[in-house]
């Protein structure tokens, strides 16, 4: 039984496609301005990875803030349920799952069969989302993909006291003018992100495992700063980005099955 799970965030859409289990293939691509479009193109890019036709797939689950957009998946699942049962299918014992993605971010309590026990959500700014680490790069004029190893190298962090985007960017702009070293700076920014989700793990029933999910846990300089201010390890899987759509996936198959 052959099923495909969609997640269209607001950065990336991913699909992932499974049989009994396995996954057989995936795709990540740039969202862009039509969240439907990308949708389409992230399961094309999988089927024909996988070597199949839509007509192959038993159930297609769709996730993600662009799930409502789409006309081409048989259901409709909550970001929220399909990343506690993502991260939950790669890390049974994973108890808070910890998830920044592009635009949003969001603590989920996960209870032992996967399902969410209580959850945080701040998509209302961009707070320690890929978007406020973008607007960070771009004042710094270093890379994105560049600014974990950076900040590793870091042994006196600037202080960032802001997680408002605009702010911070006035605030990492001072640094600039004073002389501070670029590496300490993106130092203080993943401390700045990681003050800003550990207020928001007090608000459910926070317990280790933690697992991070989403385009922001291959920064490594993030999950660091995190483990330092949480005190405690993190997970991070293989595919951090796709386990919106892995969830999805794995629900479609407990639904097509049932």
């Amino acid at each position: 039984m052959t099923v495909a799970g969609v997640d269209i965030g607001s950065n990336t859409a991913k699909a992932v496609i499974m049989d009994n289990g396995d996954i057989l293939a995936t795709s990540l691509i740039m969202t862009g301005h039509q969240s439907r479009l990308a949708g389409r193109r992230a399961l094309d890019l999988a089927l024909r990875e996988a070597g199949l036709e839509e007509g192959d797939i038993a159930l297609i689950v769709a996730t993600g803030y662009g799930r409502l957009t789409t006309d081409f998946t048989d259901q409709k699942v909550t970001e929220i349920t399909c990343h506690a049962k993502g991260a939950h299918s790669v890390q049974p014992e994973a108890r808070t799952v910890i998830d920044l993605g592009g635009q949003d971010s969001k603590v989920i309590a996960v209870g032992e069969n996967g399902k969410v026990v209580d959850f945080v959500m701040n998509d209302k700014c961009a707070a320690g989302t890929g978007r406020f680490l973008e607007v960070m790069a771009a004042a710094l004029e270093i890379e994105l993909d560049n600014m974990g190893e950076v900040s590793l190298e870091s042994e006196s962090p600037a202080s960032i006291s802001s997680v408002c985007t605009v702010f911070a960017e006035s605030e990492v702009v001072s640094r600039v003018a004073e002389g501070t070293n670029k590496m300490d700076i993106v130092a203080g920014i993943h401390q700045a992100i990681a003050s800003r989700i550990y207020a928001m793990t007090v608000r459910v029933p926070f317990k280790e495992k933690v697992i991070m999910t989403g385009g922001v846990a291959r920064n490594i300089g993030v999950v660091r700063a995190l483990e330092k201010r949480l005190e405690t390890s993190l997970v991070v899987p293989e595919m951090p980005q796709h386990m919106g759509a892995l969830g999805a996936a794995i629900i479609a198959e407990e639904r097509a099955g049932a």
